[in-house]
């Protein structure tokens, strides 16, 4: 009997035809039952009645930058951006004067410049970086903006607009609320009394007030509570008020992430005979942050949209200067608001989507086999 025995390997075959393409991708995902097949249709349906008018009026019948208003008063004109992108310097720095525009500029580029590092994994000098992200830029990003020092001229913060103030809201109360968020968690959980009854009647009163209602009592009630002649910035109430509503929500987020921590982990750390700070630094912390990272990015989230309801007191942030822009007649249509607010729409977006996928990618890095 003859034997055969292979002495190389078999070059590799493509898969049945039946097991691949886009026939049958459709046929096990879209139409793998008499249901799925119904809602395909109605979806396919649907889309083609939503679709093209939306995607006629952003893209194909819009006028772009570089038209004129007498474009966009046309009855089949669709979006005008020629309006976003001649008002735009107004959407991103309010009444900032036109001959200072370089001071918030080098804000934007300095925020940028420490932050991507930062969030980079593998980037070296992190300490160095946080540092000067959370301690320095503040300082920085105030003397720039504020003026007078270092022969700079004034500018008070009424000047201040757009997504300039929308950016400086969600950096102060980001940047706040979580290590407030943090206290107030570890003192919920604390064995005395004065600091748990302390923590849990700051949180509770927090959440249960509403956002606008802080908003409220900071521009508008304060003021009369304080000396005669004493007043205190418009911008820096709103921003007290955001932080220490944040700081509520955080703190309950945070205070979950602690209650997954399994007893052995607080005990394994006294047996090492650590201090209470220590252990909650080394060991129980970075566990519980880690487990509610989606909670934590999600009210991040929450607040960066919130910081719209400013725009109630007066503060002329991204919303409100859009909604302010709209009064412009020398730009005046019937889409010019709608497009404004798309404009709006679309940059909330972009942020708060950066957000959500920068949290999934340290979901993913994070993971160390506790996922099921």
């Amino acid at each position: 009997m003859n034997h055969f025995v292979r002495s190389e390997m078999a070059p590799a075959q493509p898969a049945p035809r039946s097991t691949t393409g886009a026939i049958v991708w459709a046929k096990q995902n879209l139409f793998s039952s008499p249901s799925d097949a119904l809602l395909t249709l109605l979806a396919g349906i649907f889309l083609l009645w939503a679709v093209p008018p939306i995607v006629g009026f952003l893209f194909t019948q819009a006028v772009w930058p570089g038209g004129t208003v007498e474009d966009c008063r046309l009855e089949t004109a669709g979006a005008c951006w020629a309006y976003v992108a001649a008002r735009i310097n107004f959407f991103i720095y309010g009444f900032f004067q036109i001959d200072q525009y370089w001071r918030p500029n080098i804000v934007f580029a300095l925020g940028a410049a420490l932050l991507i590092p930062l969030a980079i994994p593998k980037a070296p000098f992190k300490v160095i970086n946080a540092l000067l992200f959370f301690v320095v830029l503040p300082v920085v990003t105030y003397v720039l903006l504020a003026g007078g020092f270092f022969g700079l001229r004034p500018v008070p913060t009424e000047q201040w607009g757009g997504l300039l103030v929308t950016l400086i809201i969600s950096y102060v109360a980001i940047l706040g609320s979580l290590p407030i968020g943090i206290l107030l968690a570890l003192g919920r959980q604390s064995k005395l009394p004065v600091i748990k009854t302390l923590c849990i009647a700051f949180i509770e009163l927090w959440r249960a007030v509403p956002l606008i209602t802080v908003l409220f009592m900071a521009s508008i009630m304060l003021p009369l509570f304080l000396p005669q002649g004493m007043s205190v910035d418009k911008l820096l109430r709103a921003l007290v008020g955001v932080t220490l509503f944040a700081s509520a929500y955080m703190a309950e987020v945070i205070r979950g992430g602690l209650q997954a921590i399994p007893r052995g982990q607080y005990e394994a750390g006294s047996s090492l005979g650590l201090s209470y700070w220590q252990r909650m630094g080394f060991i129980v912390l970075p566990q519980a942050l880690k487990h509610v990272i989606p909670g934590i990015v999600n009210t991040f989230i929450a607040l960066f949209k919130d910081t719209s309801l400013v725009s109630i007191v007066g503060i002329f942030d991204l919303l409100n200067t859009i909604q302010a822009a709209t009064s412009d007649a020398n730009w005046f249509s019937s889409n010019q608001a709608v497009t404004g607010y798309i404009f709006a729409a679309i940059v909330y977006w972009i942020f708060c989507f950066s957000m959500s996928r920068y949290s999934m990618f340290m979901e993913r890095r994070l993971n160390t086999g506790h996922k099921r």
